[in-house]
């Protein structure tokens, strides 16, 4: 298989993680940068990572990177790509770009010189004058960054936090990738209680449980990559049958959310029964204050309501009252919680965050807070 040069591109403050999972898969990192890391594959990669990385949001395969200050440095430039070898003559294809601190700053005039360098290099391979355009998808897209141009081709489609279980939704649901990494930021393992007081649609939990039956994030669903005649079927065939067998069936999980709208437990229970995680979580109908953790080192992982979501003033100032009262009665639950208002740390007043991330739910700014309390006994 040829060797390729992958982006597995990230939310801000998620680069970390993303570069494990792909050190985990086995791959080389090239470099690791603001929202992206680039590494080494082949075919296989373009599988794996799809279906393997929980915490990217795309993996693009890299054509070029070249410094472009006009527009025929960009037209010849992307011209001089090896086109051919991916898109097939009736292959669809878009442009898509940005542009940031660059002499090229017109989107629109980019992505035309780019699609007609392409159309351009595609008439030295196919005999034709106009490509119909009806086969696979291949998107491509332009970033220019400090006049340097970044050229790829999404091999996801749809982004990787679309995982194919939710079916059933809430208002301001929390990213699958970043409940996912919420997870993976903490010491939570299959061996431990998981708690999510706030659950919403049940996105922490699912994704927890998710990790400890050790399933393939991207198993349920489909990558535009998928139809290219490039990648033969046998490669994602064989990738998806290493993944079934990865699948740990026997692991028993402790996995509860609940939460105090009865619509958010039944689109949970719901979104459970598609990801076929319904026994591996008790969902139930319940307020914060009323939950009672009686299991020593138990974990809460959580995004409980803030400003910029849903939640009156005096119900979240009480949510932080209940919260030092369960942390502060037992030193061994440990408490994870990501939220945009800024007054949390200081109400909570049981100690100090041990940890903090800033990171983005959606296009909205949070930090995620981590209270370690004390850790098992070494067996």
């Amino acid at each position: 298989m040829a060797k390729l040069e992958l982006i597995a591109t990230a939310t801000f403050g998620l680069e970390a993680v993303v570069k494990r999972e792909i050190q985990d898969l086995g791959y080389e990192i090239i470099r690791s940068e603001d929202a992206k890391i680039t590494y080494i594959g082949n075919e296989e990669a373009i599988a794996k990572s799809n279906l393997w990385l929980r915490c990217a949001d795309r993996v693009l395969l890299k054509m070029g990177e070249f410094r472009a200050e006009t527009f025929t440095e960009l037209f010849e430039q992307t011209k001089a790509l090896p086109w051919e070898e991916w898109i097939p003559m009736d292959g669809k294809f878009v442009v898509n770009g940005t542009s940031v601190k660059s002499r090229l700053f017109s989107i629109s005039d980019c992505q035309k010189i780019i699609k007609k360098a392409i159309v351009e290099k595609l008439k030295e391979t196919y005999p034709v004058e106009r490509f119909a355009e009806t086969g696979p998808l291949y998107s491509i897209k332009m970033t220019l960054l400090k006049d340097v141009a970044t050229i790829t081709i999404d091999t996801s489609g749809a982004g990787l936090h679309k995982r194919g279980y939710r079916a059933a939704d809430v208002a301001a649901p929390i990213k699958e990738t970043l409940a996912a990494a919420m997870i993976k930021l903490s010491f939570w393992n299959p061996d431990r209680v998981l708690i999510d007081p706030f659950c919403g649609s049940g996105t922490i939990p699912i994704e927890a449980a998710m990790i400890g039956k050790n399933i393939a994030p991207g198993l349920s669903r489909k990558f535009v990559s998928e139809t290219w005649p490039q990648i033969e079927p046998e490669v994602w065939k064989k990738a998806r049958a290493e993944a079934f067998k990865a699948i740990r069936s026997d692991v028993e999980l402790k996995i509860y959310g609940s939460d105090i709208d009865g619509k958010a437990v039944s689109a949970s229970r719901v979104n459970a029964v598609q990801a076929g995680l319904s026994d591996d979580i008790v969902f139930r109908r319940q307020p914060f204050d009323k939950l009672d953790i009686q299991d020593d080192y138990s974990i809460i992982i959580t995004n409980p309501p803030y400003g910029e979501r849903i939640g009156e003033k005096k119900d979240i100032e009480q949510i932080y009252r209940d919260l030092n009262y369960k942390m502060s009665k037992n030193n061994t639950l440990s408490l994870y919680i990501i939220t945009a208002d800024k007054a949390l740390e200081k109400a909570l007043k049981f100690k100090k965050a041990d940890r903090r991330r800033k990171l983005y739910n959606g296009r909205i700014e949070t930090t995620y807070y981590q209270y370690y309390g004390e850790r098992p006994p070494k067996e």
